[in-house]
């Protein structure tokens, strides 16, 4: 109980930080993106849309294939956290060579990055299902699991709107029938665009594609965790 005493506090204090308003970069950079999405072709953004949504459902049956079970449900949250920290040291390793590699490489290493990174970032997400006593064979687990992706990486108004979606998941998952996958993947695609610009660059691109990898998959382990932690004491 005292453990997760200290797991409440931390939860008000991400909670806090994950409805805290971007900074202003973070702003100016968001209405530059939507500047230039209102001027890319409608068929371009299908075009992306049905990819995103094909890429991602394919590496959902890939995860789905390899994944573990849920853990027992003996296990205390203290012990589900330290396995989760865990995965995210393993699949953070796996991120940063990736990105170092495929930066490395110039621009099309550089665009190999993309499904490669959302790849591990997929896997990783089904593994710490499991790691909570999640079974992702559930299609509403496979909902929960889109929904934290995109807590992860999406602009102020969107975060917002998904946080509550995972706040009170028991309420509002039987209203759910499917992602929208226009707004997902525009929302994805805005929040790594500039870094992944940079990582596209010849002779820089490795180290940009190590250190954002890195980060990137801090932020994905920090909300993963977290959003199961709510679940689990229902908060």
């Amino acid at each position: 109980m005292e453990y997760e005493i200290i797991v409440q506090k931390e939860l008000w204090v991400w909670r806090n930080k994950v409805l805290k308003k971007s900074s202003l970069f973070n702003q100016l950079s968001k209405k530059a993106q939507k500047k230039i999405n209102s001027i890319i072709p409608e068929k371009a953004h299908h075009i992306i849309t049905e990819s995103i949504k094909n890429m991602v459902k394919a590496t959902l049956v890939g995860s789905h294939l390899t994944t573990k079970k849920p853990k027992p449900t003996e296990l205390t949250l203290y012990e589900r956290d330290e396995m989760a920290k865990e995965k995210l040291i393993s699949y953070r390793k796996t991120a940063v060579i990736e990105g170092a590699g495929t930066g490395a490489g110039g621009i099309f290493l550089g665009l190999a990055d993309f499904p490669l990174l959302l790849s591990i970032k997929m896997k990783f997400l089904f593994e710490l299902a499991a790691v909570y006593g999640y079974d992702a064979n559930e299609y509403e687990e496979r909902l929960f699991i889109l929904h934290v992706f995109q807590l992860a990486f999406s602009s102020d108004e969107k975060r917002k709107e998904t946080f509550y979606i995972i706040e009170n998941w028991e309420q509002e998952k039987g209203g759910l029938v499917d992602m929208d996958w226009r707004v997902f993947q525009q929302e994805y695609r805005d929040y790594i665009d500039l870094v992944k610009m940079l990582q596209l660059i010849p002779g820089f691109g490795a180290i940009v594609g190590a250190y954002a990898n890195h980060n990137l998959m801090d932020t994905l382990g920090e909300t993963a965790m977290n959003a199961y932690r709510l679940r689990h004491l229902e908060i």
